[in-house]
């Protein structure tokens, strides 16, 4: 396996001063090396991947080092329009190594939203005219891996890629990097916003633990009736437009979102979108930990910005942020009474329940059945 640590002095080694990116399950390893001897201007969590490579583009341009821009497969989609209309050949021609952790590679048992992503990496790839090779398990070929990617990129002056498989790097270095002040956990506060709805409210979930915590808790009750929960188990960013959408379609439902302030950050554009638009039967909870919890706790700005401020600075008609449940039930009675839309920060725990489970129906499965809901 590869040694993190002596990953990120390689980079290092090869002139690489600025590493930035979306965090990865299959890189968390590396993430905490990079928290645990980058400077804070070396390495940048950044909102989104095609950010990733603007960051790395402008960085180049002031400084003419080649950057490293780390993802993982399912960010590719976020960052083609800059790789092909800014960094590529018949462009600005940005020397960068991209670092890209390949989930549902063929062969490797992995969940529905990983499959088709995972089947189409390196033909994506090779369809973006980007060079790109498999990282070795083993940390001197990673770093001559590394070496010649940057002397590639250099040489063709733009983008080269690294894939790397499930279990590359050592997980000596730990994982968990953030923990904040906060005791209520997401799925406590998620399970007093279930508490709260009344049968014809509809629920659009984000991706990631938030969406298996609602899982489990209906799960847990057994068959009682219709769905009224869509889980989004992919597309990060979206669950507030697919919520919209809903709310828009059926103006005389109440619809709520439930967010993840990684997610919200990543496509904060939807809150003009949703503010604009006026749904008034729309509630946007944004359950706020602080970081990227679902792989492996690096730090968000989450709790640098004021999510409720920006929300009202969109057009929102009401915001407020708990951090217990009873000011969390008492936000949601309150929001029933105004029209919308209205958002609620809910700041929580950066934990969850190491048997945290996983949907067992295919993803298929839960769009008929919230589409049943909704025809009731």
């Amino acid at each position: 396996m590869v040694d993190a640590t002596a990953f990120y002095q390689a980079a290092v080694d090869n002139g690489i001063d600025l590493i930035c990116g979306v965090p990865d399950s299959l890189l968390k390893d590396l993430s905490a090396a990079l928290h645990e001897n980058a400077a804070k201007d070396q390495h940048v969590v950044v909102p989104n991947e095609g950010a990733g490579i603007a960051l790395g583009t402008g960085h180049y341009l002031a400084t003419g080092h080649t950057p490293l821009v780390y993802m993982q497969n399912s960010g590719l989609g976020n960052a083609v329009n800059p790789l092909v209309s800014l960094t590529s050949q018949d462009v600005y021609q940005i020397p960068l190594v991209l670092l890209i952790g390949w989930r549902g590679q063929p062969g490797k048992d992995d969940e529905p939203q990983h499959r088709l992503q995972g089947r189409v990496t390196i033909p994506l790839l090779e369809t973006l005219e980007i060079p790109s090779r498999l990282l070795p398990s083993d940390t001197a070929a990673a770093a001559k891996c590394l070496g010649e990617s940057v002397a590639t990129a250099k040489a063709r002056s733009g983008p080269v890629a690294i894939v790397v498989q499930r279990g590359t790097f050592d997980a000596s270095s730990g994982t968990d990097i953030v923990t904040n002040g906060y005791e209520l956990s997401r799925e406590d506060a998620l399970l007093a916003v279930v508490g709260s709805l009344d049968s014809r409210d509809a629920v659009v979930v984000t991706t990631g633990k938030a969406s298996r915590e609602i899982y489990e808790h209906r799960q847990s009750l057994g068959p009682i009736g219709p769905k009224q929960e869509f889980l989004s188990v992919g597309s990060m960013g979206h669950a507030s437009q697919i919520a919209l959408g809903v709310a828009l379609g059926q103006p005389d439902r109440r619809v709520f979102c439930l967010d993840g302030d990684g997610a919200l950050i990543m496509h904060m554009g939807s809150l003009a979108l949703i503010g604009s638009s006026a749904p008034l039967q729309f509630v946007h909870v944004v359950l706020n930990n602080g970081c990227h919890e679902s792989v492996g706790g690096q730090a968000t700005v989450g709790f640098e910005i004021g999510i409720p401020e920006i929300a009202m600075a969109c057009g929102y008609s009401a915001s407020a942020s708990v951090s217990n449940v009873t000011d969390l039930t008492n936000s949601l009675q309150g929001f029933r009474e105004i029209e919308g839309p209205c958002l609620l920060e809910v700041r929580v725990s950066a934990t969850a329940r190491k048997d945290l489970g996983r949907p067992q129906e295919p993803p298929s499965a839960g769009r008929d059945d919230f589409m049943e809901f909704l025809r009731l």
